[in-house]
């Protein structure tokens, strides 16, 4: 029903650059053709549409890494070298996700560069970016212990708002990757088990939901 409602509305809206007066039809007032009708349609369905790309299995994958990285980088001795070592995983998350979403909309037949795609990226990446820099900050300011809560703040954050243009799991982990990262900011001291909880067991939980109910 939504989906013929949308195509209603998305016809409508056409043709009223159309009229269907056969006394205004004539050589300046063509009438429509039905596959620019169709066409119209299929990009007003992609720019209201929710991105469904969001690649379940490769976040299992990545919640893997991560569960694996949290006990090298407890091993660290140094505030650098701990932030190296969740840097790699992220710059590898990134990698594996960029494949698994890639495989995804190739299978499913979803544009990367669709109107909700690129809505989704709008959402997403500002808070990333804001995270780089509020990282760097703490690390010359020695307070990298604060960094697993706020890591998880912001992506949580960035998941909420590339969530909202996506399916509906993917805005309640964001929901829950930020409650963990203020339950650490206001009882700090799990650091690690943290990161190992947010950025692998959820990762793991969601992606093998998102997987379930939305085709991998």
């Amino acid at each position: 029903m939504r989906l013929e409602r949308q195509c209603r509305s998305a016809l409508k809206r056409k043709s009223q650059g159309f009229p269907r007066d056969s006394s205004l039809q004539g050589a300046h007032n063509p009438l429509p053709n039905p596959l620019e009708d169709l066409r119209y349609i299929r990009e007003t369905l992609e720019r209201s549409g929710a991105f469904t790309a969001v690649p379940g299995w490769g976040q299992v994958i990545l919640g893997v890494t991560a569960l694996a990285s949290a006990p090298i980088a407890a091993r660290q001795t140094t505030p650098f070298a701990w932030i190296a070592i969740w840097l790699i995983e992220a710059g590898l998350a990134v990698a594996i996700a960029s494949v698994a979403m890639n495989y995804k909309s190739q299978r499913l037949g979803v544009a990367l560069i669709s109107g909700p795609a690129r809505k989704f990226a709008l959402g997403f990446l500002p808070p990333l970016a804001a995270g780089a820099i509020v990282t760097l900050i703490l690390y010359r300011a020695g307070m990298t212990a604060t960094l697993p809560g706020i890591w998880a703040l912001i992506y949580g954050a960035a998941v909420i708002a590339g969530g909202v243009f996506s399916v509906p799991l993917v805005p309640v982990m964001g929901a829950c990757f930020m409650a963990v990262g203020a339950l650490e900011l206001l009882f700090p001291g799990a650091g690690n088990y943290a990161m190992a909880a947010t950025f692998g067991g959820l990762h793991i939980l969601f992606g093998y939901l998102i997987a379930r109910k939305h085709g991998g």
